[in-house]
């Protein structure tokens, strides 16, 4: 897609208010990028059935209430099995794909959003079903995307931090990620302090902290007031108990006995309450600490709750960006830091204020419009993964060739400009120098592919100074002893050339798990030009030509290369030829000429086909040969082809060859 879309489609669901809020950021900067653009929405639980709001969010305020180890236990398990997150993705993503399919197709949207994991999910299942081909985007409002949150089908997830991104890539290494700014609206800006205060009757001197634990107001609301107000230089404490009236009656209770304290129910100005605010007390690392960073205001999360409200603190508290106190003590004392050091405050909000401008929201949603869908993965055959599983920092499991060239009267510079150029132009044609490999662990790894390849990182030059063989073999020796580069396309190129004698080398080395030995055909046509016919050519076809390229090098092709390819190219041939003997054997290919003509011996029965066929170019018919133990002579036809006549004397002949008739000559097997 490169035109703005014009239908937009976002996935949240109503747990909680954190994913709508997420969701109203993100139609907030669409509606600004793409003014022509419609917007519409989706509600996943109402999707997956009329009966998962009501019971997933029973769940959810059961589990953090009264079971938070149940909720711990799944969270970890989520991170230490992998087989069980995997199993419960697919579960949730078959649920929730197969209810969006319809609505999706209703939408007929250009692109989708999703803030809500399960929605997520259900794009994944989808893409990977082959029904979505509209880009796929996800916001993480979390500070840290969990494994439910992260899928490998979804062109872009967009974290909260740097230390986000490494979580996500933790989670799902092929997902594909990037760092945005904090998803809110507008609204939700640096304001002025003391306008704020007035508006809400709160006095200018003093500290005045707000406690906002989401818009269930669950988690230990009441300890963090009472931790707060334990603290004399705090002037007021605003509780925002939001939906929760049970909790909104006690602290207004209470309030009748401490007038620091300001009980709140639910309320739509929260922009204002944080402008208010010198610090913000929240429990979960949702959408509200969020708001709190945008504003620029001190975040602290107390006690967080059980599973992703415990990770999101401790990954902000890592990042710098909260200050994270698991009990009581710890939020009073550093309220009394606050209180007591002036320069304390300053200093924690310009911190949220660099975090907050890290990028435009607004641009990061515009630029949407060009998101590219990402390739699917391929998962790696099990004989290259061994290979890469076998890889140490001592032992790269890589594989090399060297290549003599003509080196003509080039420099060493125009020599690296002229490879470079040949790869750019070359290598994007050429899946195996292409694709990059992702590890998974002790999982069999996957190649993904690479749009843009840089030939800066993959194709080198060097001069060499003396030129003696000594210095020749210490330049191979440190090239192929190094190992390629495992964070792109793991293949690499490097032209030794000696200026007095004009002596020029490609050396080409790779890892051993780009399907063993057949990246070198393509790596080294990046580095060949096309030229009539090499000087010295063997009866044999080059790497080159074997691989289809179509086009020849003028180098000579290291004897270890051609034997090992040369293996390869005759089981290969005798598992296609029809009519090959069917004990097998590895058979050279049939272009060293008809030896048995020039040698005058004939080619044993079991080495040819039901019936004798004629040349391709003469139509000279051959007879079969004679039974082992009988006799025959046999000389070249006037194109290569064997013709034969009886004779009587015994005729010893070897007893393996490979098929043979006038068009595939007779070429004995290797032993």
């Amino acid at each position: 897609m490169t035109s703005p879309p014009r239908r937009l489609l976002l996935l949240s669901a109503t747990i909680g208010e954190g994913h709508n809020a997420t969701a109203r950021a993100v139609e907030e900067a669409a509606r600004r990028a793409w003014p022509g653009c419609e917007v519409s929405w989706l509600d996943v639980l109402e999707q997956m059935g009329s009966w998962v709001p009501a019971s997933f969010n029973w769940i959810y305020a059961a589990n953090v209430e009264s079971t938070p180890w149940l909720y711990d236990w799944f969270y970890r398990a989520l991170w230490r099995w992998r087989w069980f997150a995997d199993g419960s993705r697919r579960f949730v993503g078959s649920w929730s794909g197969r209810r969006l399919r319809r609505r999706i197709a209703e939408h007929r949207p250009d692109l989708i959003v999703s803030t809500y994991p399960l929605g997520t999910a259900g794009l994944d299942w989808l893409r990977r079903r082959g029904e979505l081909d509209v880009p796929l985007a996800a916001v993480v409002s979390d500070f840290c995307p969990h494994p439910f949150w992260v899928y490998s089908r979804i062109d872009a997830h967009f974290v909260m931090s740097e230390v986000s991104l490494r979580e996500l890539h933790r989670a799902e290494p092929e997902a594909v990620g990037e760092v945005c700014a904090p998803p809110v609206v507008a609204a939700f800006r640096p304001a002025d302090r003391t306008a704020a205060r007035s508006r809400f009757g709160l006095p200018e001197q003093g500290v005045t902290v707000l406690v906002s634990c989401g818009s269930l107001g669950f988690g230990s609301v009441e300890r963090a007031v009472d931790a707060s107000l334990a603290v004399e230089g705090v002037g007021r404490v605003v509780v925002v108990c939001a939906r929760n009236e049970a909790l909104h009656q006690r602290c207004a209770r209470r309030a009748e006995r401490d007038r620091r304290l300001v009980p709140l129910g639910w309320t739509d100005d929260m922009p204002a309450l944080i402008a208010a605010a010198d610090v913000v007390v929240s429990n979960a690392g949702g959408a509200t600490a969020l708001e709190a960073l945008a504003c620029g205001r001190t975040l602290v999360m107390f006690e967080p709750i059980a599973g992703h409200g415990r990770a999101n603190a401790e990954l902000m508290a890592e990042a710098g960006l909260a200050e994270l106190c698991p009990r009581s003590s710890d939020l009073t004392g550093l309220l009394r830091t606050l209180t007591t050091d002036p320069a304390e405050l300053p200093r924690r909000e310009r911190t949220a204020l660099e975090h907050s401008r890290i990028a435009d929201f607004t641009e990061q949603v515009a630029a949407l419009a060009r998101l590219r869908r990402q390739p699917a993965t391929e998962t790696m055959r099990a004989q290259d993964a061994f290979f890469v599983h076998a890889t140490t920092p001592r032992t790269p499991q890589q594989a090399g060739a060297v290549l003599r060239l003509d080196g003509g009267t080039r420099s060493t510079q125009e020599w690296r400009e002229h490879l470079r150029e040949l790869v750019q132009h070359r290598a994007p044609g050429l899946p195996l120098l292409t694709r990059r490999m992702v590890s998974r662990g002790h999982r069999r790894p996957r190649w993904r592919h690479v749009e843009a390849l840089d030939p800066a990182e993959h194709v080198r030059c060097r001069e060499l100074h003396s030129g003696t063989p000594r210095e020749w073999h210490q330049s191979r020796h440190a090239f192929f002893g190094t190992p390629v580069r495992a964070d792109g396309p793991p293949w690499e190129l490097l032209l030794l050339r000696d200026a007095r004698t004009n002596r020029t080398e490609l050396l080409a080395k790779a890892h051993h798990g780009p399907s063993g030995t057949e990246w070198r055909s393509p790596a080294l046509s990046c580095g060949c030009s096309p030229t009539t016919r090499p000087a010295h050519r063997s009866n044999r076809p080059t790497g080159l030509e074997r691989g289809g390229l179509g086009q020849e090098c003028s180098c000579a092709v290291s004897p270890t290369w051609r034997a090992r390819d040369s293996r390869r190219r005759r089981a290969s041939m005798a598992a296609a030829r029809p009519g090959a003997p069917s004990r097998g054997g590895r058979c050279r290919p049939p272009t060293c000429g008809p030896a048995h003509a020039r040698t005058g011996r004939a080619p044993p029965p079991c080495c040819w086909r039901s019936s004798p066929k004629p040349c391709t170019t003469c139509s000279t018919t051959a007879p079969a040969p004679p039974r082992a133990g009988a006799s025959g002579s046999w000389s070249p036809g006037p194109h290569g082809c064997a013709t034969a006549s009886a004779s009587t004397s015994p005729a010893t002949t070897p007893a393996r060859w490979s098929s043979t008739c006038p068009s595939a000559p007779c070429i004995p097997h290797s032993a």
